[in-house]
């Protein structure tokens, strides 16, 4: 059993779900640019599940070129909306217009980890949640912004699912921790860690 691995995030919720699952990690952020690797792999047609998957990897493996001998996850969550990719916002009057996009229609979350070790992947996974949007009037979600700190807006995209977001939907269908950034029974399978 894999005592402890380095995450390639300074995603607290990430954390909080390997810790929660008697994961022990360390927190090594990548610092990988994803704008740009989104945006070249964006020139390339590359499909929203194809993008989180090299995101995912690309952390991953970063940080385990430094670390050879041991375990490191990487993770990375898209928003795909009738085949746009919705970034994360850089600010509330960015977020109020995502929002205005995805209301009332249904979206794919798309988690991607990939586990690497001695600066390559050795075990990857790709999870998909659906969710449709409430069709709210603007003034709800305005008023959902507000309700909202800085810190869940720009680590969450928009929407904290295990918080005041789930208010936002009419229907979710997939894993939570899908929808919170990381499919973690695949990852407690892969690592061969018992319930």
């Amino acid at each position: 059993m894999v005592e402890e691995i380095i995450l390639a995030s300074k995603s607290g919720v990430r954390k909080k779900i390997l810790e929660a699952n008697n994961i022990k990690c360390k927190i090594e952020p990548s610092n990988v640019d994803e704008d740009s690797v989104k945006e070249s792999l964006l020139k390339e047609r590359a499909s929203p599940t194809i993008i989180s998957k090299n995101l995912a990897e690309l952390k991953a493996n970063k940080i385990s070129q430094k670390f050879i001998e041991e375990m490191v996850l990487g993770a990375d969550s898209v928003i795909d909306l009738e085949g746009e990719i919705i970034s994360k916002p850089n600010d509330r009057v960015e977020a109020l217009e995502i929002l205005k996009r995805m209301n009332g229609k249904t979206h794919q979350l798309i988690s991607s980890v990939c586990i690497s070790r001695g600066g390559s992947m050795i075990w990857n996974y790709t999870d998909i949640a659906s969710l449709t949007m409430k069709n709210m009037p603007l003034s709800e979600l305005e008023n959902y912004l507000i309700k909202i700190s800085d810190e869940a807006l720009y680590a969450y995209n928009v929407y904290q699912i295990e918080g005041e977001g789930r208010n936002l939907f009419s229907k979710i269908e997939g894993d939570e921790d899908t929808i919170m950034g990381l499919p973690i029974k695949q990852i407690k399978n892969y690592l061969n860690i018992l319930e």
